[in-house]
Protein backbone atom coordinates (compact mmCIF):
# COMPACT_ATOMS: atom_id res chain seq x y z
CA UNK A 1 0.00 0.00 0.00
CA UNK A 2 2.76 2.40 1.24
CA UNK A 3 5.02 1.64 -1.87
CA UNK A 4 2.69 2.33 -4.52
CA UNK A 5 0.60 5.09 -2.60
CA UNK A 6 -2.83 3.76 -2.34
CA UNK A 7 -5.40 4.90 -0.21
CA UNK A 8 -6.87 1.60 0.36
CA UNK A 9 -6.11 -2.24 -0.64
CA UNK A 10 -8.28 -5.14 0.95
CA UNK A 11 -9.52 -8.17 0.30
CA UNK A 12 -12.97 -9.49 0.72
CA UNK A 13 -13.91 -12.96 0.78
CA UNK A 14 -17.06 -14.56 -0.11
CA UNK A 15 -19.53 -15.77 2.17
CA UNK A 16 -22.77 -17.07 1.40
CA UNK A 17 -24.12 -14.00 -0.84
CA UNK A 18 -21.79 -11.25 0.71
CA UNK A 19 -17.80 -10.13 0.23
CA UNK A 20 -17.01 -9.98 3.85
CA UNK A 21 -14.11 -7.90 4.82
CA UNK A 22 -10.79 -9.53 5.33
CA UNK A 23 -7.48 -7.97 6.12
CA UNK A 24 -6.43 -4.64 4.98
CA UNK A 25 -4.59 -1.52 5.06
CA UNK A 26 -6.41 1.71 5.13
CA UNK A 27 -9.24 3.30 7.22
CA UNK A 28 -12.10 1.40 8.44
CA UNK A 29 -13.90 0.01 5.32
CA UNK A 30 -17.43 -1.47 4.40
CA UNK A 31 -17.33 -4.82 6.12
CA UNK A 32 -20.36 -6.89 4.36
CA UNK A 33 -20.98 -6.18 0.15
CA UNK A 34 -24.00 -8.08 -1.25
CA UNK A 35 -23.39 -9.73 -4.58
CA UNK A 36 -23.53 -7.49 -7.59
CA UNK A 37 -23.43 -4.16 -5.45
CA UNK A 38 -21.03 -1.26 -5.51
CA UNK A 39 -17.43 -2.01 -7.57
CA UNK A 40 -16.46 -5.41 -5.71
CA UNK A 41 -20.01 -7.19 -5.89
CA UNK A 42 -20.04 -6.70 -9.44
CA UNK A 43 -16.61 -8.14 -9.77
CA UNK A 44 -17.29 -11.00 -8.10
CA UNK A 45 -20.75 -11.40 -9.65
CA UNK A 46 -19.10 -10.78 -13.47
CA UNK A 47 -16.48 -12.66 -12.20
CA UNK A 48 -14.42 -10.44 -14.06
CA UNK A 49 -11.65 -7.59 -13.07
CA UNK A 50 -13.04 -3.91 -12.60
CA UNK A 51 -11.23 -0.60 -13.72
CA UNK A 52 -12.71 2.08 -11.98
CA UNK A 53 -11.14 5.67 -13.19
CA UNK A 54 -13.89 7.57 -11.74
CA UNK A 55 -15.88 6.04 -8.86
CA UNK A 56 -18.54 9.24 -9.32
CA UNK A 57 -19.07 7.83 -12.71
CA UNK A 58 -19.85 4.05 -11.66
CA UNK A 59 -23.44 3.18 -11.09
CA UNK A 60 -24.36 1.87 -7.69
CA UNK A 61 -20.74 2.63 -6.11
CA UNK A 62 -20.58 1.99 -2.91
CA UNK A 63 -18.39 5.26 -1.27
CA UNK A 64 -17.10 4.07 1.96
CA UNK A 65 -14.91 6.68 1.85
CA UNK A 66 -15.61 9.78 0.06
CA UNK A 67 -11.76 10.68 -0.48
CA UNK A 68 -11.65 7.19 -3.45
CA UNK A 69 -11.57 8.83 -6.24
CA UNK A 70 -10.38 5.57 -8.64
CA UNK A 71 -10.82 1.58 -8.13
CA UNK A 72 -9.67 -1.66 -9.31
CA UNK A 73 -10.91 -5.03 -8.34
CA UNK A 74 -9.74 -8.34 -9.20
CA UNK A 75 -11.70 -11.20 -8.21
CA UNK A 76 -9.59 -14.38 -6.62
CA UNK A 77 -10.83 -17.41 -8.08
CA UNK A 78 -10.23 -21.00 -7.92
CA UNK A 79 -11.40 -22.76 -10.79
CA UNK A 80 -14.48 -20.59 -11.78
CA UNK A 81 -15.43 -20.10 -8.13
CA UNK A 82 -14.55 -16.66 -6.87
CA UNK A 83 -13.72 -16.74 -3.30
CA UNK A 84 -12.56 -13.50 -2.54
CA UNK A 85 -11.67 -10.12 -4.54
CA UNK A 86 -8.78 -8.22 -4.54
CA UNK A 87 -9.73 -4.05 -3.58
CA UNK A 88 -7.41 -1.17 -4.16
CA UNK A 89 -8.83 2.27 -3.91
CA UNK A 90 -6.75 5.82 -4.88
CA UNK A 91 -7.06 9.32 -3.99
CA UNK A 92 -6.60 10.20 -7.39
CA UNK A 93 -8.94 9.64 -11.02
CA UNK A 94 -7.33 7.31 -13.38
CA UNK A 95 -4.98 5.56 -10.77
CA UNK A 96 -5.49 1.88 -12.71
CA UNK A 97 -5.14 0.35 -16.17
CA UNK A 98 -5.01 -2.73 -17.84
CA UNK A 99 -1.12 -3.14 -16.83
CA UNK A 100 -2.11 -3.15 -14.17
CA UNK A 101 -5.13 -5.52 -14.22
CA UNK A 102 -2.87 -7.92 -15.81
CA UNK A 103 0.03 -7.98 -13.09
CA UNK A 104 -2.60 -7.97 -10.20
CA UNK A 105 -4.50 -10.99 -11.85
CA UNK A 106 -1.46 -12.60 -11.77
CA UNK A 107 -0.62 -11.97 -8.63
CA UNK A 108 -4.46 -13.35 -7.81
CA UNK A 109 -3.50 -16.73 -9.38
CA UNK A 110 -0.92 -16.93 -6.80
CA UNK A 111 -2.70 -17.10 -3.56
Amino acid sequence: KETFRFFWVGFYLAKGDELVLGPFQGPIACTRIRKGRGVCGTAWERKETLVVPDVDAFPGHIACSSLSRSEIVVPLKRGDTVWGVLDIDSERTDSFDETDARFLEKIGSLL
